[in-house]
């Protein structure tokens, strides 16, 4: 019996010293943070040819950058963690940036930058997407559209046909009402009005409630990307919400004047299935 007593103390004694030093040693060994808002290293700059064009730039390459920026309201307009980058302010008004140094042993905010912007730059919205996806000023909304309301493709669809994961299937509803009850699932509304609004009215899967959230949004053309911001969601139809970590940031899979198809990244399936994109399919609001 005194036999297993020591045993046991011995054992107690060696985990205590296993988990009594390493945790407070790592600690002490992160350096201080020396950096002061004033003594961070950074520029936010317009540029000389074009004021709607603000160049943000990060001076210090020890410390990792981020960028936010919003507009007069206080609407997110989107971020940034590149050392150099530039965003375009194409409305005339008034916008602030935030600035962001993270280094080993914490992070430190600059005082924010406000930036001016006289006048809009009308040659901003020349690509004929902007006009299908918002009609301008006057704005556009898009409803599910239940010929195919939703398809499922491979993360390289359709961008990248030699990819090797270049799928698709857009069933046909008639055939395939299993997809998603066959109702009123709301509402997506996008417009140029003086800024980049947008609005989503959704509605609950196992119920006709509705939830409406108005916000901004980001459209790169050339990446394919649209971004929600402000809390905004992207519409959708069926229970497939919890399949999918992200509905702020989405795939544009097609964009014509009657057709709308927006893709989200399927990455946590409850039923075990593979990453894919599942995509849904809108038409404008008649």
């Amino acid at each position: 019996m005194k036999r297993i007593l020591y045993i046991l103390i011995a054992a107690i004694s060696i985990g205590s010293l296993l988990f009594s030093c390493d945790a407070v040693e790592d600690r002490e060994s992160l350096p201080a943070v020396t950096l002061t808002p004033s003594t961070l290293k950074f520029s936010v700059t317009q540029n000389t040819t074009n004021k709607n064009i603000v160049i943000l730039k990060n001076e210090d390459p020890t410390v990792i950058p981020y960028w936010r920026y919003v507009d007069g309201n206080g609407n997110e307009l989107g971020h940034s963690n590149k050392g150099d980058d530039q965003v375009t302010f194409p409305f005339a008004g008034k916008y602030t940036v935030y600035f962001t140094a993270y280094t080993r042993g914490g992070s430190v905010d600059a005082a924010p930058v406000t930036v001016d912007v006289a006048e809009n730059d009308e040659t901003y919205f020349s690509d004929p997407k902007w006009q299908m996806l918002t009609n301008g000023v006057t704005g556009k909304t898009w409803v599910l559209d239940f010929i195919d309301p939703i398809g499922w493709a491979g993360l390289d669809y359709p961008y990248n046909p030699t990819g090797s994961d270049y799928w698709n299937w857009f069933p046909d509803y008639a055939s395939n009402s299993w997809v998603m009850p066959s109702k009123d699932w709301g509402e997506m509304h996008f417009d140029l009005n003086g800024g980049y609004n947008t609005s989503v009215k959704q509605t609950a899967i196992s119920s006709t409630a509705q939830t409406s959230k108005t916000g901004t949004y980001g459209f790169d053309i050339a990446n394919n990307k649209l971004a929600f911001n402000g809390g905004v969601e992207m519409l959708y139809g069926g229970d497939y919400y919890a399949d999918c970590a992200v509905w702020n940031s989405v795939k544009v899979v097609e964009l014509t004047a009657t057709s709308l198809r927006l893709a989200v990244i399927r990455n946590q399936s409850r039923t075990g299935e593979g990453v894919c994109l599942i995509v849904f399919h809108y038409k404008p609001k008649p």
